[in-house]
């Protein structure tokens, strides 16, 4: 999208704090047009009108001004105005081995949000098998609740996902493609490392964190993540549900990097 000049009041909202666009959403060098969810919440939230300005962003691209040329019937046209540079990938990537569905349902926007580079989803003896042959990770159903996750936080990169139905042969033979050059880093109740301690010499350098089941990771797992560069950290001794777990881990991750 080209640059071009735009003035007016920037309308905030509490829900999506931006609207992020897609190449597939252009009707023309500057302009886009809308009739989805984000139209809805231009029209129905914050009450746009001719004239006025939402804050865009083009997902994987650079933030921006949207000024409404048209809203009406359910439709809204934007005349963008990008500018500055695409922000920088998150510095953590997650391992995640899969929850249950309706919980990995509420973590893509929260993953999102959080803010990691890829999401890699493996297999573990605590996994139930059925659970990589739900619709959850159909891209068509991922895919808008991360960038659900994206507006909300103010990001514009869309985080990468793989799926490995196989927990050995992901660590043994695909690791190292998906994540060559960094520290890894895998939660467990018996670590006796903290996070904070564990990177506070490796603040310039991508992280690999691998979070288990809510049933821990087996002593197998957990020697093979060792034998391939993991370091074991702990948020203590307590057992928590793995959103919260996420939560928690990538906060403290993000917050030991920025220290």
């Amino acid at each position: 999208m080209n640059i071009s000049s735009a003035a007016g009041v920037v309308c905030q909202n509490s829900d999506v704090n931006l609207v992020l666009l897609d190449e597939r959403d252009r009707i023309d060098a500057n302009c886009v047009t809308l009739s989805d969810a984000r139209a809805a919440h231009i029209l129905d939230v914050l009450r746009a009108t001719p004239g006025q300005t939402v804050r865009i962003g083009l997902l994987d691209g650079s933030f921006g001004t949207g000024t409404v040329v048209f809203a009406d019937d359910g439709r809204v046209t934007l005349r963008c105005e990008l500018s500055g540079e695409t922000p920088p990938r998150p510095h953590v990537d997650v391992l995640l081995a899969l929850p249950r569905p309706k919980v990995m349902r509420r973590l893509w926007a929260q993953l999102a949000a959080l803010g990691v580079g890829q999401i890699i989803l493996t297999n573990a003896e605590k996994v139930e098998r059925h659970y990589f042959d739900t619709h959850i990770l159909d891209e068509e159903t991922y895919r808008p609740l991360l960038i659900e996750g994206l507006q909300q936080a103010r990001d514009t990169r869309l985080p990468a996902v793989s799926i490995h139905r196989q927990f050995r042969v992901l660590v043994e033979d695909h690791l190292d493609g998906l994540f060559s050059d960094g520290i890894r880093l895998v939660a467990d109740p018996s670590g006796a490392t903290s996070i904070t301690s564990a990177l506070s010499d490796y603040h310039n350098q991508r992280v690999l964190l691998a979070i288990g089941p809510e049933g821990g990771w087996n002593d197998f797992e957990l020697s093979l993540l060792a034998a391939h560069g993991f370091q074991m950290v702990a948020l203590g001794p307590r057992t928590l549900r793995v959103d919260t777990a996420c939560t928690a881990l990538l906060a403290i991750t993000h917050a030991s990097l920025t220290d």
